[in-house]
C-alpha cells in the first residue's frame, strides 16, 4: 500500500482547509487509515482515525470538535477537513495504513505541510 497525502499550504487562523491522501497499491487489505501531525520540536500526535470498510471515526484531541475525517473507498481517497484553523495546528499532517485492527500502522505518506498564520 502507497500513500499520497496533498492539500496542505499557508492559511490564516480560523480559515478552513481540506487534506486528502490517496491510496494505491493493495489497497483492499486496508483495514484502517488515519492522519497524525508533527509540529517542530514536538512528538507526532494522532488527529484522526477512520475504518476503511464501515467508517466508525475517531479523533484525537487536536480535532476535537474542528476536524472531520472521512473516506471514499470508490477512490480510494481519505480526507481531513480542517475548520476553524489556529496557530497550533501549524505541522506536518501525515497519512497512514493499518492492515488490521490491533496491528501498527504500516505505510505512510509523505507528510504535507499545514501552516497558519495570524
Amino acid at each position: 500500500v502507497q500513500l499520497q497525502a496533498s492539500g496542505g499550504g499557508l492559511v490564516r487562523t480560523g480559515d478552513s482547509l481540506r487534506l486528502s491522501c490517496a491510496a494505491s497499491g493493495r489497497t483492499f487489505r486496508i483495514y484502517r487509515m488515519g492522519w497524525f501531525r508533527q509540529a517542530p520540536g514536538k512528538e507526532r500526535e494522532f488527529v484522526a482515525h477512520i475504518t476503511w470498510s464501515g467508517g466508525s471515526p475517531l479523533y484525537g484531541d487536536p480535532a476535537a470538535g474542528r476536524f472531520s475525517i472521512s473516506r471514499n473507498k470508490a477512490q480510494n481517497t481519505m480526507y481531513l477537513q480542517m475548520n476553524n484553523l489556529k496557530l497550533e495546528d501549524s505541522a506536518v499532517y501525515y497519512c497512514a495504513a493499518k492492515l488490521s485492527p490491533g496491528g501498527e500502522y504500516i505505510a505512510w505518506g509523505q507528510g504535507t505541510q499545514v501552516t497558519v498564520s495570524s
